[in-house]
């Protein structure tokens, strides 16, 4: 024997590290408590044999004296024999004890081979792949949508059957939140969308002097599409955005589920007031953003383009009919009971995570939007093939 150190911690069950040198020969023995609870001994003890590991032409390893050993303690084991086996320098385990054996063999088989560099795929072909992936996933969407009008309508098969299971109170207090309280706003970009569209139409229109137009232009737009469609939109990112947080937060408390252990049938207690608010108050905010933008585009033709009110009001009489303010109305209802569905129907999709809720609510909105336009495409499709 030509050297021999040995290093020892004073713990209840200490680890401890023998390294014995016989010339280029290196035999290391550990004992004692090989587990996570000593990692702080474990490194120093595998770092303070590392040099003469470096330095070792083979390495003989003997666990017989190990009394515990967990995942831990054998990788460090494990890292220390592949410093020698990396140099093409044999290596031999003796020793192991048949409860340990399993674990050993499992850690030398950790990290052998680097995983292959993944393949450089054509980017064209990654990007419609993408879109194809993304199509496909949408059957998911259509169908959660579906399920959810079908669970409405039979809860208002069943409402209409017994009167007395509307929850009014939550669907007054829902009205009160979707419709009364979203007023104010409501009023005020649509005063100044109207404002806008009036400006902009005396500014171009008065080059070729066509400004009694800018009256058919503002009140046609604003009443066949651009007042319901404003509204509708921002009652997606208002209201429809809110549901599906509420939702969402209901559903990550478990809440929806004690509800259905209760007995009662969540779509009916929460869903169902939500949608009949919203299918009722959209209409109504509808008519009063509609006359707000008329009110905005009256008063810019009046102080903008020197049109008085009594001109206005007599040009607009004549520029737009009844059929213009129906094809509005007519809107309305359908694009609140989307809106209701999206948001209702992503607010019980919420995981049980923050980030979970803030994704479906930011889902929420942009499907909403979106329908919202694509309904208000089919309708101008629909109503202009009709003849309204």
């Amino acid at each position: 024997m030509e050297g021999a150190a040995s290093w020892r911690f004073p713990l209840a069950t200490a680890p401890q590290l023998t390294a014995t040198s016989r010339g280029d020969a290196l035999e290391l023995r550990p004992d004692g408590s090989w587990i996570a609870a000593n990692v702080i001994a474990l490194e120093t003890l595998a770092d303070a044999v590392a040099p003469q590991v470096e330095r070792a032409k083979s390495l003989k390893m003997d666990m017989s004296g190990l009394s515990e050993l967990d995942t831990l303690g054998a990788w460090l084991l494990e890292k220390l024999s592949r410093r020698v086996a990396s140099a093409d320098h044999p290596v031999e385990v003796v020793g192991v004890s048949e409860n340990y054996a399993g674990l050993i063999e499992e850690v030398r088989h950790v990290n052998r081979h680097n995983p292959p560099p993944p393949k450089a795929r054509n980017p064209v072909i990654a990007k419609v792949e993408e879109i194809g992936r993304s199509a496909w996933g949408s059957r998911e969407d259509v169908a959660v949508f579906l399920q959810m009008l079908g669970s409405l309508c039979v809860a208002l098969l069943g409402i209409i059957r017994k009167p007395r299971s509307l929850r009014l109170t939550s669907l007054v207090y829902q009205l009160y939140r979707v419709g009364w309280q979203a007023i104010p706003i409501i009023l005020l970009i649509t005063f100044l969308i109207g404002a806008i569209i009036a400006q902009q139409g005396f500014f171009h229109f008065r080059k070729f002097g066509a400004d009694s137009y800018v009256v058919d232009m503002v009140g046609i737009l604003v009443l066949r599409e651009l007042g319901v469609l404003i509204v509708a939109i921002m009652v997606a990112g208002r209201s429809g955005s809110a549901y599906t947080a509420e939702l969402g937060s209901m559903k990550m408390r478990e809440e929806i589920d004690a509800l259905s252990t209760m007995g009662l049938d969540p779509v009916v207690v929460l869903i169902l007031p939500r949608v009949l608010a919203l299918v009722s108050a959209l209409p109504i905010l509808t008519f009063i953003g509609s006359m707000a933008a008329l009110y905005g585009g009256g008063l810019v033709a009046w102080f903008y383009g020197g049109m008085g009110p009594s001109i206005f009001i007599a040009r607009l009489h004549d520029a737009v009919s009844v059929t213009h303010f129906e094809v509005g109305m007519i809107k309305a209802p359908f694009m609140a009971l989307v809106i209701g569905i999206v948001a209702c129907s992503e607010g019980l999709r919420v995981k049980g995570s923050a980030e979970s809720l803030g994704k479906q609510t930011t889902t929420s909105v942009v499907k909403s939007i979106f329908l919202v336009i694509v309904l208000d495409g089919l309708f101008a499709v629909f109503f202009a093939s009709i003849g309204m």
